[in-house]
């Protein structure tokens, strides 16, 4: 049975249709709006908030927290000094990914680890005969994305404080007031939307005060609740690939097919061999060895006179989903299928069909031509697809 989230009583008000999905066993609104792309208009144009408490959280502590965090993660954890945030993909000892999240390294020399799926279990099993402690803090703390080119003055007014110096992938402390008195939060130059944005880390019972303060520094600014609907366009356009869609777990895949190696979802540069020993690095090394993995993930930009053309031949005018297609397509080239798309959607900022797809090796250059199978009125055909460099967005804002 789901749950509301600790911002659900000011969230729930605002779903106009009570459009909810389920995320980790709590209610996530599908779209608050009547349509999400008002929702994704907020996130490319004003500012939205984007309930993400659902996001497992756990706290690493103790004298070798470092030390654990850095025997997991595929990236180099001597880095992650505090104020640092890093993105990362930790693996199993056979190279292949478990899940993808962030680390934050806290002032008190704590880690804050967030995950799509539960890893307390393989966090403790990787702390043997460490001096370490893994705390499950997903119910205690409560997590708002504030995303949008409008975002950062928006946490300004209701935090009374400049963020202009809080650089990419960065984090600190902060507060806003209820009343008289300060409540603290934590606030982080993160974000799944490619965009200009923060998340903002609460107390769970302080949840709801935060969403009013910063509903309330917000109208100022066109802000609007957004959904995973419109969420799902958004890291579609930035090329962020998501658990059990554009990969599959190792601990859910069910044959060596639904196995991926960092290097086989975009993930390779964050693969770090000049660092310690960690979880799955022997066989990532072998893998490269051999010449790297036989799948690499691309980003497809599909021919619209191509779509428009299949929709003809059937005496109808074209139309194409404004909800990313999650299930996947066969890549052809020629008459052979070589591959499938994992994510498939419009950009309405760039009037375009994208994809996420997963190729042969042969197959991933950029110019690369090949095509995706589509469907009209239950007649397949092919659609002329040709690859791109990712993100298929990059704007500079997200990074300034």
């Amino acid at each position: 049975m789901s749950l509301g989230t600790a911002f659900h009583v000011a969230t729930a008000p605002l779903n106009r249709k009570q459009q909810w999905r389920e995320w980790s066993g709590y209610f996530a609104a599908s779209a608050y709006a009547d349509a999400h792309d008002i929702e994704y208009n907020a996130i490319r144009e004003a500012a939205a908030l984007i309930d993400v408490s659902p996001l497992y959280k756990y706290v690493v502590g103790g004298p070798d927290a470092a030390r654990l965090v850095d025997r997991v993660i595929t990236r180099d954890a001597t880095k992650l000094t505090p104020g640092r945030v890093i993105y990362t993909a930790w693996c199993d000892e056979h190279g292949k990914v478990i899940d993808d999240g962030t680390v934050h390294a806290l002032d008190d020399g704590t880690f804050r680890w967030t995950a799509a799926d539960p890893q307390m279990r393989w966090l403790r099993m990787n702390a043997a005969g460490l001096d370490v402690t893994v705390d499950d803090d997903t119910e205690r703390t409560a997590a708002v994305a504030l995303q949008g080119p409008q975002s950062r003055a928006v946490l300004e007014a209701a935090t009374g404080e400049s963020f202009a110096d809080l650089g990419y992938f960065r984090r600190r402390p902060s507060a806003f007031r209820v009343g008289r008195r300060k409540v603290r939060i934590d606030v982080s130059r993160t974000g799944y939307t490619g965009d200009l944005g923060y998340e903002l880390w609460v107390d769970a019972g302080q949840a709801v005060a935060l969403w009013e303060a910063l509903w309330a520094a917000g109208q100022d600014h066109a802000i609007r609740p957004a959904g995973m609907l419109a969420l799902d366009v958004v890291r579609l356009e930035a090329g962020l690939i998501l658990l059990e869609v554009d990969y599959t777990s190792a601990r859910h895949a069910m044959n060596p097919e639904q196995n991926y190696s960092p290097f086989e979802i975009g993930l390779g540069r964050l693969v770090s061999f000049d660092k310690a020993n960690f979880v799955g690095r022997l066989a990532l090394e072998r893998e490269q060895r051999a010449g790297g993995p036989a799948r690499r993930l691309v980003g497809l930009q599909l021919d619209w006179y191509g779509i428009e053309a299949l929709f003809t031949a059937q005496s109808l005018p074209p139309a194409i989903s404004p909800v990313v297609d999650r299930s996947p397509r066969p890549v052809f080239v020629g008459g052979r299928q070589v591959g499938r798309t994992t994510s498939l959607g419009w950009s309405p900022i760039l009037k375009q069909a994208i994809a996420l797809a997963s190729v042969p090796p042969s197959h991933e250059a950029v110019g690369s031509k090949l095509d995706v199978e589509w469907t009209v009125e239950g007649r397949r055909g092919r659609v002329p697809a040709t690859v791109v460099a990712l993100p298929f967005l990059d704007l500079e804002r997200k990074r300034a």
